[in-house]
């Protein structure tokens, strides 16, 4: 008798939940037209996609050729950790030394397992298309949270990007090891788990520096959540880490490894850049050109954080102060502030960077959807919008890179750049008044 009633209630709830679904989806259906403009069916298009993914991807893995560029070497300077090498100067590939931190070592150590000492090319293809699915997943669930974009514009982060596809699953670059490690810290972040977040974005810039290029937007927020006081164990996190993971390299040859890893003044090739063709060769590799972008960069920096980011009414040294001690009640950060600032801190990067190559476009791809649709500009439609995400894809797609489309990546990301300025309104001087009033 009781397993007869304890069968009728799961079967009864089981019936509820897929009446429940049913009618979701004939509501979905009735509002068809909205599903593909409102962000509140964000999750459900996502879902579409994922699955449509997983069909793109093992397509793209069994009928287009894979390319050999780096997994060689990046085997080869794993293995030379696993024969006892723990000088990095000592550490080379065939494409050269080894000069990634040591999160990547112990990452593609894994991998060096997982795929037979590195030969067996289609296990690390499945595994990095494992990668590539947990990336979007992750994505997802940020724009989920921001509400910003609607849900017809992830069709072009998802299914219409060769280069992001061959990024992946056909080149095998670590670089889209350390993004998936940067989304998961910025969904933690999100969460209100700053502890986990500063941990797994420490652990992302341990695969590859350029995820510090998020390093002012998350120090900016930091700051604005706990002060300067409050901040400091969370950024002890991120360092301490750092010298956890790099221990073994460090007690070797500490110069070596901090030399080789964090080489912030390493030459480009100029026959790889994507974004600075137009220039002659000797101005491309002149140090001035590097200082002024570096300029330019810390320049806009300081600018969006004065200007854009701090909106209290307050000096910006007020960040420093305990929150309870701000003349301004400090407000909590909503999930827009907080991808808006990273998103933000990492483009100005991008755009000022001394080259760009074509596996570095992973470094911002999945976040140009936000930073074209969450800000509101009248003059930048829908159209406009979607023919500059198209621009930057040509531009990414274009190999070798032209004059014509490194101008057209600088142009489109003039033009992120502008309505990122003109769309985060800073904070209005008559609500200040007021408040001092009050």
């Amino acid at each position: 008798m009781a397993a007869g009633l304890r069968k009728r209630g799961r079967s009864g709830s089981a019936a509820q939940a897929a009446g429940l679904c049913k009618q979701w989806l004939q509501r979905a259906w009735q509002e068809r037209r909205l599903l593909l403009r409102e962000p509140r069916y964000t999750l459900l298009v996502a879902a579409c996609l994922c699955l449509a993914e997983v069909g793109i991807t093992f397509w793209v893995i069994h009928r287009v050729a894979y390319t050999e560029i780096d997994w060689k070497a990046y085997m080869a300077q794993v293995e030379g950790v696993i024969n006892g090498t723990y000088d990095y100067t000592q550490l080379q590939g065939d494409t050269g030394p080894l000069v990634y931190p040591a999160g990547f070592v112990y990452i593609f150590m894994g991998l060096y397992y997982a795929t037979g000492r590195g030969t067996d090319i289609r296990m690390a293809q499945n595994i990095f298309a494992v990668l590539y699915l947990a990336t979007l997943l992750l994505v997802f669930l940020i724009y989920h949270q921001t509400c910003k974009v609607p849900p017809f514009v992830f069709f072009f982060m998802c299914c219409a990007s060769y280069r992001v596809h061959s990024i992946f699953v056909l080149r095998l670059f670590n670089d889209p090891v350390a993004m998936v490690l940067l989304f998961l810290s910025i969904n933690l972040l999100l969460a209100q788990h700053w502890g986990w977040g500063c941990c797994f974005f420490s652990l992302a810039v341990s695969v590859k520096m350029n995820v510090l290029l998020f390093a002012p937007g998350l120090l900016f927020l930091l700051l604005t959540q706990f002060g300067f006081r409050g901040a400091l164990p969370k950024l002890g996190i991120c360092a301490g880490l750092q010298v956890v993971l790099g221990l073994p390299f460090l007690l070797e040859n500490p110069i070596g490894y901090l030399s080789r890893s964090f080489d912030l003044g390493r030459q480009f090739l100029f026959r790889w850049t994507v974004n600075w063709r137009f220039l002659p060769e000797a101005l491309f590799l002149h140090r001035a050109f590097h200082l002024a972008l570096l300029a330019a960069h810390l320049t806009l920096l300081l600018l969006f954080a004065l200007c854009r980011w701090h909106r209290t009414g307050e000096s910006i040294m007020s960040l420093l102060r305990d929150p309870s001690k701000r003349k301004v009640p400090p407000q909590p950060l909503t999930p827009n502030h907080i991808v808006s600032t990273l998103f933000t801190s990492n483009f100005i990067g991008i755009c000022f960077s001394r080259s760009l190559h074509y596996q570095f476009y992973v470094w911002y791809f999945h976040t140009l959807p936000y930073l074209l649709w969450a800000t509101p500009a009248r003059w930048l439609t829908h159209l406009l919008r979607l023919l500059v995400l198209g621009l930057i894809e040509l531009s990414w797609n274009t190999y070798p890179s032209t004059s014509c489309s490194s101008a057209a990546l600088h142009v489109c990301h003039a033009v992120i750049l502008l309505q990122l300025w003109l769309g985060l309104q800073p904070f209005p001087k008559s609500s200040q008044h007021s408040k001092k009033a009050h």
